[in-house]
């Protein structure tokens, strides 16, 4: 029997499964499809929230310090699986007026380098803009991963630390004995462990729904574009309107991205396509002579103000929950893990964790 079964493998399962193995617990981890090919292939990896300034204290908190250890991490994953997550200081290039002081306040707050930046500069920081006429926000210290990478790294290193993967498991129902988990039913089979985590992003409310446990989390269906650029085209990663341009090292700059209320479709449309198209025509003139390489969607398991719940529960031994990051798990990710991890093994937490029990 495992010590810790967790139930999802995304960035966030992953991460989780590899801090607890790390710790030298017995770790399998359980994912109803492929590792990672759900919302933690599909987004762009930036290691930042959008305009973090707009969020809560709570996710602001697990950003800071994701970000921190963020380059060691990525350095650790290569050594460990022979994968670069390919962490980039690209740097975050905002291009919205009207939030400068917000900006200020929260860099302040969280001792982050933020730069308000007339036109001259921002079109030489990025010099395939088109023409800027308004001051920037200049974020200089975010980087981003490539989200497929992260994932292969993050396989790698669970098989380094001998984490048991079981994909193409489909967990069918919780098995409670006297009020604390016994195990969970995949394929007619019983899986026992003695603690169990929730990691299963969009698809944790039904999961949990079984035990008479409602947290508020939903698929947010969000479509993206790659275009095959050449390096260099792009330099920076560029923020407007809610919509952003991602250089990667190759050149392949990628486009994101709606949000939409579909439920669990992860269909593209004609209407998104079109729409990132144009907004990348129009951040990016240059870009009009890229072969469009790829389009796809991806669900964000999105919450109450994007704060993600993590906690254990009080009514069911054994139980934990780690899920809602929105569109945030790569940057909340390494501290969402180990928050975790320190509630498991009863450590002293790296934060508080009230904040992550909201409306449970």
């Amino acid at each position: 029997m495992s010590e810790c079964l967790i139930v999802g493998g995304g960035i966030i399962g992953m991460l989780t499964a590899r801090e607890l193995a790390r710790e030298g617990m017995v770790v399998t981890l359980l994912e109803r499809g492929e590792l990672g090919q759900e919302s933690s292939w599909a987004g762009g990896g930036i290691i930042s929230p959008l305009y973090p300034w707009r969020y809560s204290d709570a996710v602001s908190q697990l950003a800071s310090w994701g970000q921190q250890i963020y380059s060691g991490l990525a350095t650790e994953l290569a050594e460990e699986s022979g994968i670069d997550p390919e962490w980039t200081q690209s740097g975050l290039l905002i291009l919205d007026s009207g939030e400068e002081a917000q900006a200020q306040q929260w860099a302040q707050n969280y001792g982050q380098a933020c730069e308000i930046i007339k036109p001259s500069l921002v079109q030489q920081l990025e010099p395939g803009l088109t023409e800027q006429k308004g001051e920037g926000i200049w974020l200089p210290d975010v980087a981003q991963v490539r989200n497929p990478r992260l994932v292969k790294a993050l396989r790698g290193s669970l098989q380094h630390y001998a984490v048991k993967v079981l994909e193409h498991s489909e967990v069918d129902g919780l098995c409670l004995k006297d009020q604390r988990i016994e195990a969970v039913m995949v394929a007619g089979q019983k899986i026992p462990a003695e603690h169990l985590i929730i990691t299963s992003g969009a698809w944790s409310g039904g999961l949990l729904s079984g035990l008479g446990i409602r947290i508020k989390v939903r698929p947010l269906r969000g479509q993206m574009l790659l275009f095959r650029a050449r390096p260099g085209q792009v330099s920076r990663i560029v923020l407007s309107k809610d919509r952003y341009v991602i250089p990667r090292r190759d050149g392949r700059v990628l486009v994101g991205s709606t949000l939409e209320e579909v439920g669990f479709d992860k269909s593209t449309t004609s209407e998104a396509r079109e729409e990132l198209v144009g907004e990348a025509y129009r951040l990016i003139p240059s870009l009009q002579g890229c072969e469009i390489e790829h389009h796809w969607a991806g669900l964000r398991p999105a919450s109450p103000e994007g704060i993600p719940y993590i906690y254990k529960d009080e009514k069911i031994e054994g139980l934990y929950v780690n899920t809602g990051h929105f569109r945030n798990g790569v940057v909340l990710g390494p501290a969402s893990a180990r928050l975790m991890a320190d509630i498991v093994l009863k450590k002293a937490p790296i934060m508080d964790s009230k904040p992550y029990r909201i409306c449970v």
